[in-house]
């Protein structure tokens, strides 16, 4: 099912996280987040809305490295329910990647963040306050050709020290694959409400 992300006040704090990834190694925000800003991704492996766009995101990612911005893929999905997304799929799908791509198990850290599809995505400034919340580019599954366009421009935004613009359009994605119980309201309770989105 289609879903789009919940609006998040510009300028909110990340919240903190540490997670392991496919091959049970933990990492925490800190360890991963990039000297000039960081780039949080909730992704998974079988939603076509990610495939769309996995791979000019891991070119995004391969780019801005050495401008120090890094990325970090997270996988908020349930497994037991869905088992393309098993830690072992996620490790897998990890080796294409320039980045590291975690495993949300408790979906804990998706609560926090407020995340509602994937992909949802949140750029971090380098004191990790929130300065774009959008989607990738308007393209679509089967409709154009992913290039990143909306999160380079707010990236380079970040990187000449300009304030995020606004408004900002929301991600649209597969909705987040929630336990039992988990689902958040539709209202959200992730760490700061805007009506920033467009």
């Amino acid at each position: 099912m289609a879903a789009s992300s919940r609006p998040v006040a510009i300028g909110s704090a990340a919240p903190d996280f540490e997670l392991p990834d496919g091959d049970g190694w933990r990492h925490k925000l800190h360890e991963v987040a990039g000297n000039a800003g960081t780039l949080v991704a909730f992704l998974c492996n079988h939603c076509p809305y990610v495939l769309h766009m996995r791979d000019a995101l891991d070119q995004y990612a391969r780019e801005y490295e050495g401008k120090g911005i890094r990325v970090v893929g997270i996988n908020p999905n349930d497994a037991s329910a869905y088992p393309e997304e098993t830690p072992e799929r996620i490790a897998e799908v990890a080796q294409a990647l320039s980045f590291p791509y975690l495993v949300d198990g408790d979906q804990e850290v998706a609560l926090a963040y407020d995340a509602a599809c994937t992909p949802d995505l949140y750029l971090f400034d380098r004191s990790l306050r929130l300065h774009y919340h959008g989607r990738f580019d308007a393209t679509r599954p089967g409709a154009g050709v992913a290039s990143g366009a909306d999160l380079r421009a707010a990236t380079a935004r970040l990187l000449a020290g300009m304030p995020a613009d606004q408004p900002q359009h929301h991600s649209v994605g597969c909705s987040i694959k929630w336990k039992p119980g988990r689902a958040p309201h539709a209202s959200g309770a992730g760490f700061g409400k805007s009506a920033g989105f467009v």
